[in-house]
């Protein structure tokens, strides 16, 4: 896959998250700064717009999507942890959520051998041809070697997730909260970064096998 398409594909993916990151950062300091608002009512405040944006493109594409439905229950999650505690650091801590959930899912999806994140590897390589479609379908049944690389590209972003999350939460009780309002969203996007940085190991084996299962298959025919 070309380098070009392949960072726009990226870009595409990673658009969602960078706006569910801006529009909190945005607004918790502009609550805070400019209105005067006390932190933990701007970090709640702050919470309201990426729950709307989940809203509603849910509703456009009237379809559950599972990545957006936690994105919004962890967003109301922490409104209501808001209101009751009143304490920012819980409310920075809880996005630790996102990240512990996803990373134990992914883990355990290695361990169960049906590694999760093939679906989002899948149509990279693949590129959406038939054929490639089919060597992958073949290769994952036939070829040991390339569920090793399925289970080491999931086990990578499992891993980057989970020192994520670990990081956010010893950071929501140990930093001063308007540094972890903004630091939260480097370490997320860091911890995306590294793992498809990381990921590149198993991508490359992985594309090469698609690549030579194909041209077998149609010098076969």
């Amino acid at each position: 896959m070309p380098a070009q398409t392949h960072g726009a594909d990226v870009l595409k993916a990673l658009r969602p998250l960078a706006i569910d990151v801006g529009i909190p950062v945005g607004s918790y300091y502009l609550l805070r700064d400019a209105f005067g608002v006390n932190l933990w009512l701007a970090l709640a405040l702050s919470s309201v717009g990426p729950a709307v944006r989940t809203c509603y493109a849910m509703a456009a594409e009237r379809s559950l999507n599972a990545l957006a439905a936690l994105i919004l229950a962890v967003n109301v999650a922490g409104i209501v942890v808001s209101l009751l505690t009143g304490n920012p650091r819980d409310m920075i801590a809880k996005d630790s959520l996102v990240s512990s959930v996803f990373a134990i899912a992914i883990l355990g999806s290695v361990l169960a051998h049906r590694p999760l994140m093939s679906a989002g590897l899948r149509p990279w390589v693949t590129r959406g041809t038939a054929g490639r479609d089919a060597a992958w379908e073949r290769l994952v049944v036939t070829s040991a070697r390339f569920r090793r690389f399925e289970s080491l590209y999931s086990s990578i972003w499992g891993v980057a997730l989970l020192g994520e999350c670990v990081a956010r939460v010893i950071g929501a009780y140990t930093l001063p909260v308007s540094t972890m309002v903004w630091l939260g969203g480097v370490m997320t996007l860091s911890a995306i970064g590294l793992a498809i940085t990381l990921g590149g190991v198993a991508v490359a084996p992985i594309e090469r096998m698609v690549r030579a299962e194909t041209s077998a298959a149609d010098r076969a025919r």
